[in-house]
């Protein structure tokens, strides 16, 4: 009995004979190109986690559910055979790992969890997803379990299970890649593709599910692209893995031969999902909270405002001593901490005009040139008062707590007109009445000349041109997402063949794809051709724009 259990684990797994169906469509419209017994409600088996995760994906968008959400593994989900990803009760895995493990290594414990989670029951999930695959126009289908186990009225077709794919991959485009995937991780291991061989022998494949069981034999649904066209194959009853890869070679091999090349892309309707319940029966739904969004910053407009009322609050004070300028100096500081600039290389400034001190306040104007007191045998060793514009700027660091950049302020000079830093310093050496040395230098005590003194004689230098400074390279990661993703579009049998195409698509669209990098990516089912590069909402766009034009073209996510 021992040696006959080991031969019979030795040889090929070998279904019975089960009902045989079999479906081409093209990807773009909807055509169907081949069909045989399409529309017999048969068992889907492990096909049926399409729907789940077509579920699931919605739950996602609708906000019921995020990928980071704990789901605590049920006794139910734990329970499940024969596939499984190891999940124990209570252990609690984040839903983008099962969903991991669902699409690639089709467990049927992590499936089952997701139905657990989203409906409370797998008999609740079913329900949900019967009243989904109508809305998505599967009309012979009914759905009894998150995983595709054998079960009593647990049917579909080979017709409906096309239309399935093809809304996986219209509606939802930023996860179809996880049916492509040959291996991932899943929280807990690594886990490989079910249909890893199929992946890697036809060119162009990037997807989608298999299924087996007793009742069903060897079924697969697969999706491939070769330049515009994609197709999709779906084949039920095959009796092994071996004849259900090769049958769905000559079927995507008839299906590129009869259909067009250029077409019309009309991708599918949205299904409205709105009437479905979500949620546990007897409890009320209630949706994920997502994160508040940061307070936008303020535009020019608004810190033009800000700087406008902070110089009328200036104007409305009377004017005042050092004390009295706080006012000022608050309503400055108001306006510097609203005027946030836009961009980093951009900062934005707030122009101040400071009033003019009484005149029994004004410090009489120093002459730069006398540096010693009146008594010659007492030689000063104070520098000479700062000018006006100077004073203001000091004083109202000194009440806003915070220094005052000098180019940042404007200095009214005493024609009224408003001048900056630079042309201040300019109007002050203009302004020194012309005096003899002998006026300007004791003869008894003459102290060496600071760097700073500006004589009358000496006719104002050009300023020194600064030197130019080094563009500042700032690295910092995105906050909406990152230019982690990018776009395919499709594998093609040569690299040259992949290269044309990303460039005649690149000067196809060159506003969404001015900013990615053509990248031909050698994999064993041919040349893939990829935009990288790209934010999540270039992504989406630039496939937008290009299924419009009939481009074949489907996001990648990190």
């Amino acid at each position: 009995m021992a040696w006959a259990l080991v031969l019979a684990l030795m040889v090929p797994v070998r279904a019975m004979a089960a009902p045989y169906a079999a479906m081409v469509m093209d990807a773009r419209d909807g055509k169907i190109l081949y069909q045989d017994n399409a529309d017999t409600r048969l068992h889907p088996a492990s096909l049926t986690k399409m729907m789940t995760l077509y579920i699931t994906f919605d739950a996602i968008r609708r906000g019921e559910i995020s990928l980071d959400t704990p789901v605590t593994i049920t006794r139910h989900a734990a329970d499940q055979e024969p596939v499984r990803l190891g999940l124990h009760p209570g252990q609690k895995l984040a839903l983008r790992y099962l969903i991991r493990a669902a699409a690639v290594k089709s467990a049927n414990d992590a499936a089952a969890a997701i139905g657990d989670a989203l409906s409370g029951s797998g008999e609740a999930f079913g329900k949900r997803m019967t009243a989904t695959a109508k809305a998505l126009g599967m009309m012979n289908s009914t759905f009894k379990n998150a995983n595709g186990l054998t079960m009593r009225g647990h049917l579909t077709t080979a017709h409906d299970m096309a239309i399935l794919a093809r809304h996986l991959i219209y509606d939802f485009p930023e996860y179809y890649n996880i049916f492509g995937r040959q291996k991932t991780f899943a929280g807990v291991a690594e886990v490989y593709s079910s249909n890893r061989a199929f992946l890697r022998s036809y060119p162009g494949a990037d997807g989608l599910k298999t299924g087996f069981t007793w009742a069903s034999g060897f079924n697969l649904v697969a999706s491939a692209v070769h330049g515009n066209v994609r197709l999709i194959g779906v084949i039920f009853g095959e009796p092994s893995v071996a004849a259900r890869n090769k049958k769905m070679t000559e079927l995507l091999n008839m299906g590129f031969k009869r259909a067009p090349q250029n077409v019309a892309l009309r991708p599918p309707v949205k299904p409205d999902l709105s009437h479905i319940p979500y949620g546990w029966p007897g409890q009320d739904s209630v949706l994920v909270a997502s994160s508040p969004r940061p307070a936008p910053r303020p535009d020019t407009a608004s810190a033009a405002a800000v700087a406008v009322a902070a110089a009328a609050a200036s104007t409305a004070q009377p004017p005042a001593a050092a004390s009295g300028a706080a006012p000022v100096a608050a309503a400055i500081a108001t306006a510097e901490a609203s005027a946030a600039p836009t961009s980093p290389m951009a900062p934005a400034t707030v122009a101040v005009t400071p009033e003019p001190r009484p005149a029994s306040l004004q410090q009489p104007a120093a002459d730069p040139t006398q540096v010693a007191s009146a008594d010659p045998e007492k030689p000063s060793l104070t520098p000479a008062p700062r000018p006006h514009y100077a004073t203001m700027a000091e004083a109202v660091a000194d009440n806003d707590g915070e220094p005052v950049n000098a180019s940042e302020v404007t200095i009214t000079g005493a024609s009224g007109s408003a001048q900056t830093q630079a042309s201040v310093s300019n109007a002050t050496i203009q302004s020194v009445e012309p005096t003899s040395s002998a006026s300007a230098v004791p003869p008894r005590a003459a102290p060496k000349a600071r760097p700073e003194i500006v004589f009358a004689s000496v006719a104002p230098a050009p300023k020194a041109a600064e030197p130019a400074a080094a563009p500042e390279v700032v690295s910092r990661l995105s906050t909406s997402g990152g230019r982690d993703w990018a776009i395919t579009l499709g594998h093609f049998g040569s690299r040259a063949a992949a290269e044309k195409v990303l460039l005649r698509t690149a000067l196809a669209e060159p506003v969404v794809l001015d900013q990615a990098l053509r990248k031909v990516v050698d994999r064993s089912s041919g040349y893939e051709a990829n935009f990288v590069g790209l934010t999540h909402r270039q992504a989406d766009l630039a496939c937008a724009r290009l299924q419009a034009r009939a481009i074949q073209c489907f996001s990648l996510s990190p």
